[in-house]
């Protein structure tokens, strides 16, 4: 019989609703609802360590690496104008040990890399934290959350980023620099205070092996049977890690590029002979044809002694030096030493009227597309014996692709500071 009102029997059963504590019971805000039996404070404690060494490394390279375009030096090196206070570390960018960068950027795209597992791991071990409630119990756990939502949120930023771009795939809005530079900060801000508040807790379970009368709150209340054990957990990040690292750093060395399966490594085919190492942008993909590069081509110098200009030939007739130096791209990738030719950049200096003592230059290109195509090298780059305004590689003209009919290569810089298919150079005060 349905419900009777007023002594009558109901025509119309009233639906019945489920109780409402077993609906919470089924939201992730539930603790009952997290029953991995892997979860705890101890398995996130060492996933965070790994992290804090791992994470500093990454973002203190990259620190370096965004140091390495010298943004402090030109408007046109500068893609982060509003930088502000953030910028205060920046410096004259070294031309030594010449495989600087190519160490730097290495590690820095490989690290990250191999930390995505670690990451992931990581952030599985906290999802229960991030539905619980109420949101906050205090102002400590306040701070807390605020610090884990810039955490999770910033790394997943950067981490997404960092990936899209060497992938090359450009998809977000915006400009791949500032957007990695500033949510880098967001990110370390996050981090810091993350580490703050979590970890003298973190290195006194590791040391003790026990919460000393603390509860857990990461582990489940109810567990499910166990069908991995916490060991074997780690295992599978450990190994998930090194699979990444097998499959993505052969773009740094020649010998091993071909198992970078995972990573871009500039040109798909490069091509064999003397110009067959790799190439981040051809001559087609940025627009500069033939009649760019032929017989109509000059070198344009400007400085003190105002306007000179050179044909192909005239530069090699000066005097003709060579370097063996790699080509480090900020996707991670980079070759081997090549050996250039050319002349030196404090030989055209001095034929600018700086014969002493060189100042920055600025590079131009005859790219009608793309970044960079103007770039500012400071002075202590221009005086480097092994900076040259290279016009030939591993004794070979230079091919279109690597900047035929003049490029610029100088130890230790970033890739795209190593202008192709160069017009101009104008010495002298930079801004």
């Amino acid at each position: 019989m349905g419900d009777t009102r007023h002594g009558r029997a109901s025509r119309f059963p009233f639906p019945s609703f489920p109780d409402r504590s077993r609906v919470r019971e089924r939201l992730p805000s539930a603790p009952g609802f997290w029953r991995s039996p892997v979860r705890g404070v101890r398995f996130t404690a060492v996933l965070g360590l790994v992290l804090l060494v791992g994470l500093t490394l990454v973002f203190v390279t990259g620190l370096l690496s965004y140091a390495a375009y010298n943004p402090d030096l030109a408007a046109v090196n500068d893609k982060t104008p509003d930088k502000g206070l953030l910028g205060f570390y920046l410096f004259a960018w070294p031309t030594g040990p010449h495989w600087l960068y190519r160490l730097d950027q290495g590690v820095h795209v490989t690290g990250g890399i191999v930390l995505v597992p670690v990451l992931l791991a990581k952030l599985w071990s906290v999802i229960p934290k991030l539905f619980a409630l109420p949101p906050a119990r205090s102002v400590g756990h306040a701070l807390e959350r605020v610090s884990l939502l810039l955490f999770v949120g910033g790394a997943l930023f950067e981490f997404i980023t960092g990936l899209l771009n060497i992938q090359v795939e450009y998809v977000f809005p915006g400009s791949f620099y500032p957007l990695h530079f500033y949510g880098a900060w967001v990110f370390f801000a996050g981090f810091v205070a993350h580490v703050g508040l979590k970890l003298p807790r973190a290195v006194r379970v590791l040391r003790s092996g026990e919460l000393r009368g603390e509860v857990d709150e990461l582990a489940a209340p109810a567990p499910d049977a166990p069908t991995i054990s916490r060991r074997g957990a780690f295992a599978m990040v450990g190994a998930g890690s090194l699979l990444l690292l097998v499959t993505s750093v052969g773009r740094s060395f020649d010998a091993l590029r071909s198992t970078a399966l995972l990573t871009p490594r500039g040109v798909a085919d490069p091509g064999s002979g003397p110009n067959g190492f790799q190439i981040n942008k051809t001559a087609a993909s940025v627009r500069v044809t033939p009649a760019d590069t032929g017989e109509r081509w000059r070198l344009t110098v400007q400085g003190a002694a105002g306007e000179l200009t050179f044909t192909r030939e005239q530069l090699l007739a000066m005097d003709q030096f060579s370097a063996a130096l790699p080509i480090a791209c900020v996707e991670g990738w980079s070759t081997s030493d090549q050996w250039w030719r050319g002349v030196r950049l404090r030989d055209l200096a001095a034929l600018a009227g700086y014969p002493d003592r060189p100042p920055g230059v600025l590079v131009e290109s005859v790219q009608r597309s793309g970044p960079f195509r103007k770039a500012a090298l400071r002075d202590n780059q221009v005086r480097d014996p092994s900076s040259l305004l290279a016009l030939e590689v591993n004794g070979e003209t230079l091919s279109p692709d690597h900047g035929f009919p003049a490029r610029i290569i100088v130890p230790a810089a970033p890739g795209v500071l190593n202008t192709k298919w160069v017009t101009r150079l104008t010495f002298g005060e930079l801004r």
